[in-house]
């Protein structure tokens, strides 16, 4: 058999039938779109974290004198 011969035979032999790459492929989006949700509920779960022990804050103001370092009005 020729080159050409095996080439031929090897791409009928691969030869896609039907489907569609978009519906193939979508599971993808649909993962990266969980892992994006699941990291955004961790990020928004550290919100108003230095809020949450403003005694702490107070009584370390009342010790030093001044307001703490991370205490720059956010």
């Amino acid at each position: 058999m020729t080159f050409a011969t095996l080439t031929a035979l090897a791409a009928e032999g691969a030869e896609h039938h039907g489907g569609n790459v978009q519906a193939e492929t979508f599971i993808f989006g649909v993962i990266a779109f969980v892992a994006f949700v699941a990291l955004s509920l961790v990020t928004l779960s550290y919100r108003n974290v230095a809020n949450r022990h403003a005694n702490k804050a107070d009584a370390w103001t009342r010790k030093n004198g001044t307001p703490t370092p991370e205490a720059h009005g956010h």
